[in-house]
């Protein structure tokens, strides 16, 4: 229900923004967005929060984390719409984003195709076998994928 200064509560922002509302009090502890409370302590948030909703599930869709979509959210107004300015500055950081992912994906690609189509079935000498745990000791996740070199056979 919108309230009278045109502030929305929590069940239609839910309902407009096709998100929980579970997932929008998160996004309000997290900083995403803003609310208001009543004197009956109910949230209202304003009609901005509808675009920073959309912001936030279109920074989820190119792969930020909503860490970054903060960060990105923190260089615009809170009160107003973004102006194309202000838009195009927070694009030109997503674009640097976007780019580097395609090339973590490409690389990716490129080491898969290797692996797959190489018919060498010798687990020494492929890049995604870790015998032994050696990679562990150089961090979490893939280690061949993400770069490392390959211990020598």
């Amino acid at each position: 229900m919108t309230d009278r200064d045109g502030r929305l509560a929590i069940g239609e922002l839910a309902a407009r923004s096709g998100l929980a509302p579970s997932a929008l009090r998160y996004y309000e502890e997290m900083g995403l967005i803003h609310s208001e409370r009543t004197t009956g302590n109910q949230r209202r948030y304003p009609r901005t929060a509808l675009r920073r909703v959309a912001f936030v599930r279109a920074a989820q869709v190119v792969g930020l984390s909503l860490e970054e979509a903060r960060a990105a959210l923190d260089r615009l107004p809170v009160d107003r719409a973004p102006g194309a300015a202000e838009w195009n500055a927070v694009a030109r950081t997503w674009q640097r984003r976007i780019d580097a992912r395609i090339g973590e994906l490409e690389r990716l690609r490129e080491r898969l195709t290797g692996c797959i189509g190489c018919g060498c079935l010798s687990l020494r000498k492929c890049g995604l076998y870790n015998p032994g745990d050696v990679a562990g000791s150089q961090g979490p996740g893939a280690r061949y994928l993400e770069g490392d070199p390959l211990p020598e056979a």
